[in-house]
Order: C-alpha cells, then sequence, then structure tokens
C-alpha cells in the first residue's frame, strides 16, 4: 500500500497575504484526495526532521540562521517570507521527506510526501525561492546514510532546482535530473551543466522552452532520464514533484496538463525502484490538486503508458548526456 505523509504545521507556515506558496496548496490537495478515498494510500503523520539529518546537507550556523529567522518571523528574501509557525513546518516537510526514505529502504514501494514548505531551491547555506530545507537533498543523503548505494532525483518543477544540483554537483553517488523552463528563474540548469569533478556526468539538466507540454517532457523521461538511470541504476528514486509545468499555473509559462503527471509517473515506475515523491511547486490550486492526484493514482494503481517521440529537444539533449550516458 502507497504511502501519504503530512502534517498539521504544513497549515501554518503563513506566507502572507497574496503569495503563491501558501496553506491553501496543502487544503486543495488533501480535499481531492479526499473526494477520492484518498486513492488507497495509507495515511502518516510525518515525523521531524532531525538535526543528525539536516547537518548531513545544511552546515550547524545556516540552520541556527533559519531557526533565528523563523523565530522573529524575519525574511529571507522577498520571495521567501517566514511566521511563527515556518520553523516547525520546515522541520517536518524534511522529517516527512526522511520519513519516506526510510520507508522505501524498508520495503515500501511508492510513497507521497505533501508538506511545505518546499525545498529544491534551497541551497547549503542559503535560502531562496520559497525553500529553507533542500528536502530532497536531506532525504538523498540520509538514504545514502542508511545504506542506499546510489539515488535517483528526479526533479520535473517548472524551476531548476538549483539547490538539489549544487548540493550533488560533485557526487556520482547521486543522479540528478531536472527539466525545467528555460530562460527562466532562477537562472540555472543550462544543458552544458553535466556536473563536475568525480560528479562529472550525474547531472541531466534538461531545459525546455515555454509552452512545452507532455509530448516534450516526457519525451526527455522517456529517452533521456529513463536510458541513464537504468545504467546507473539507482536502489531508490526521489521526485521533486513540482506542478507549476501546468497550463494553468500562473508563475510560469509551460503547457502540461493534468494527466500529463499521470504519464510522468507511469514512466518513472518502468524502472521498477521504491519511488518517492517530494511536493514542490504549484500554483493554480484546480491544477495543483488535481495533478497530484493524477500523479499519485498513476503511483498506485498504473495506467496506460503512451510512448513518445524522440524529437528537437531529445536530440540536442542526447548530444550532450549520451557522452556520458548511452541514450
Amino acid at each position: 500500500m502507497p504511502i501519504y505523509f503530512s502534517h498539521p504545521s504544513s497549515l501554518e507556515h503563513d506566507t502572507g497575504p497574496g503569495h503563491p506558496e501558501r496553506a491553501d496548496r496543502i487544503r486543495a490537495i488533501e480535499a481531492e484526495l479526499a473526494r477520492r478515498d484518498w486513492l488507497g494510500y495509507e495515511r502518516r503523520e510525518a515525523p521531524a526532521v532531525t538535526t543528525e539529518q539536516l547537518l548531513a546537507v545544511h552546515p550547524k550556523p545556516y540552520i541556527e540562521f533559519v531557526r533565528e529567522t523563523c523565530d522573529r518571523a524575519g525574511a529571507f528574501d522577498l520571495d521567501t517570507p517566514t511566521s511563527p509557525g515556518t520553523w516547525d513546518a520546515a522541520l517536518h516537510a524534511a522529517g516527512g521527506a526522511c520519513a519516506l526514505v526510510e520507508a522505501l529502504l524498508a520495503g515500501e514501494t511508492a510513497g507521497f510526501s505533501a508538506l511545505r514548505p518546499p525545498g529544491h531551491h534551497a541551497e547549503q547555506s542559503q535560502a531562496m525561492g520559497f525553500c529553507l530545507f533542500a528536502n530532497a537533498a536531506v532525504a538523498a543523503r540520509h538514504a545514502l546514510a542508511q545504506g542506499a548505494l546510489r539515488v535517483l532525483v528526479l526533479d520535473w518543477d517548472v524551476h531548476h532546482g538549483n539547490g538539489t544540483n549544487a548540493i550533488f554537483h560533485e557526487s556520482p553517488e547521486v543522479l540528478f535530473a531536472s527539466l525545467h523552463q528555460w530562460p527562466f528563474w532562477p537562472g540555472s540548469g543550462a544543458l552544458s551543466d553535466v556536473g563536475a569533478g568525480r560528479g562529472e556526468g550525474y547531472s541531466l539538466n534538461l531545459p525546455v522552452p515555454a509552452g512545452s507540454g507532455e509530448a516534450e517532457y516526457c519525451g526527455l523521461v522517456e529517452h533521456i532520464v529513463l536510458p541513464a538511470a537504468r545504467a546507473f541504476d539507482p536502489d531508490l528514486v526521489l521526485v521533486s514533484a513540482g506542478y507549476d509545468a501546468h497550463r494553468d499555473d500562473p508563475l510560469a509559462e509551460c503547457a502540461m496538463e493534468t494527466g500529463s503527471y499521470g504519464q510522468l509517473a507511469l514512466l518513472v515506475a518502468t524502472l521498477g525502484k521504491p519511488v518517492g515523491y517530494l511536493l514542490e511547486g504549484g500554483y493554480d490550486l484546480d491544477a495543483l490538486a488535481g495533478s497530484v492526484a493524477s500523479s499519485m493514482e498513476s503511483l498506485a494503481v498504473g495506467g496506460e503508458l503512451a510512448s513518445f517521440p524522440r524529437g528537437t529537444l531529445v536530440e540536442q539533449a542526447a548530444a550532450v548526456v549520451g557522452k556520458h550516458w548511452e541514450v
């Protein structure tokens, strides 16, 4: 039975009037899941992350800086405010990611951690882009500490996962693949960025132009990410699951449909590895709720998988990624 992690603290992270990353995102998701009888998922409460788990990614002075900023309800920048409830929410967002990893390594096959604030923009010592702690990176490091040898992190948020990319830029233990609108905020994630040092070839940055939809996203996953992932042979897969590439999202310009996220989930499932989803972006409430449910349904019960053309974007990516992986 797939697992769904949540925690009430996600509703207490108050970003203020008009902020797109708001508590209503969680309410919308869970209202849709309740309408569908939770799709058969086992609901669990996310624990708080431990200091040891955070220290595997973030230095102690930064962790203290985050706590102090939250204590005074300060802001890291205009995009990344905090409130009295933010610290607890951030601890449980990272903790839910780690608990999901533990469940997958213990034999569960799939799960979804729907907590906020998101994490993929947070760097080792910098909060940004609504993100305080690098939830996916903390979870991946926790997986390695728990005995996993290799972890695939697939990030399909419409914005590049600069934090995750930077943290694992020189690591061959984590294969990081990001699909993101380009050029776009935060400006990183060029196709030419393939990692460095021992991690050269282990960063797959797959930018797409505005207007890209299911054919482009799924084509890149089918023909670039999956062949590289099969050769990499991860022990588990973590998905930084942003839903802001949806055509209705107010913050971006891509054209994914609600059902497109079900297709992405079906593609990932072909790896036959335990897979955990961590909520990132998605700011139109209806599109977010429906898209989360679409991917969760594909995780739980499967579905009919389409095949997607290679296309120009795939061929461009293959020219770069193909220097390191047979694609």
